[in-house]
């Protein structure tokens, strides 16, 4: 890949997507905040929804925190903890393999559901098609850099991933040229997680970031109006739900 098109897709574009995600999601949040959900459909067809989301949700979940620990945590703190290069890699492949399994399974069945079911379709809207499509691409073709790892067991192509991770959220405006020379697959399972953080704001992904913090401290109860019954004879009473 010539170093200009390096540069422009993995040491600008990524400053692009992160600003597109935070600031489209503040504007929607803002301007638009009842379409600020997920839109479930499970009324029409339940049981491979719940299938299809359980597995797709707890494999992913595993494999965002994951790449979030292993790319962002400092070098120093795995040679601190006696963790070698190559150990942590191995590591990383059995987590992100065994949960890209299980997501990229839940995925199939939700796509399958999105395309194939006719309700399920004509309820659909684009970007609720394109984004499952996307994020089963990307499932893809992260379990496709697995025998492409196998064969760095060393951890040195990780460390390259580490170093250009840390150095898009430092700044660090040589972090492209730390994977110039990774393989392309590498490089296109980058790339388009990018574009999925670009496309987020825009799309059914947003509900990921309603965590009901506020659940926790609410009341523990509601409380009724309770309805006149000299008003309404045979009415009857509410009390608290």
């Amino acid at each position: 890949m010539p170093e200009y098109l390096n540069t422009m897709l993995f040491g600008i574009y990524p400053y692009i997507a992160l600003a597109v995600l935070i600031l489209g999601s503040v504007i929607r949040y803002d301007k638009e905040p009842y379409s600020w959900r997920a839109g479930s459909s499970q009324f029409l067809r339940r049981k491979q929804l719940v299938w299809g989301s359980v597995l797709f949700h707890v494999g992913v979940i595993v494999i965002f925190f994951g790449h979030l620990v292993g790319l962002l945590t400092p070098i120093e703190i795995f040679d601190a903890l006696g963790m070698s290069h190559g150990v942590k890699q191995l590591l990383a492949i059995i987590a992100s393999g065994t949960a890209g399994i299980i997501a990229i399974i839940g995925a199939t069945l939700l796509v399958h559901r999105r395309l194939f079911d006719a309700r399920i379709r004509a309820t659909s809207s684009s970007s609720d098609t394109l984004i499952i499509v996307l994020l089963w691409l990307q499932l893809l073709l992260g379990l496709m850099t697995i025998p492409v790892s196998m064969q760095h067991l060393d951890g040195h192509e990780m460390v390259k991933f580490m170093s250009w991770a840390q150095g898009i959220f430092t700044f660090d405006f040589s972090a492209a040229s730390y994977i110039a020379d990774v393989s392309i697959i590498f490089k296109l399972h980058l790339f388009l997680g990018l574009t999925i953080l670009l496309a987020f704001p825009f799309t059914r992904l947003v509900h990921m970031l309603s965590v009901p913090v506020r659940y926790f401290w609410r009341p523990g109860y509601q409380i009724v109006r309770q309805r006149n019954s000299s008003k309404a004879s045979g009415g009857s009473k509410m009390g608290i739900n």
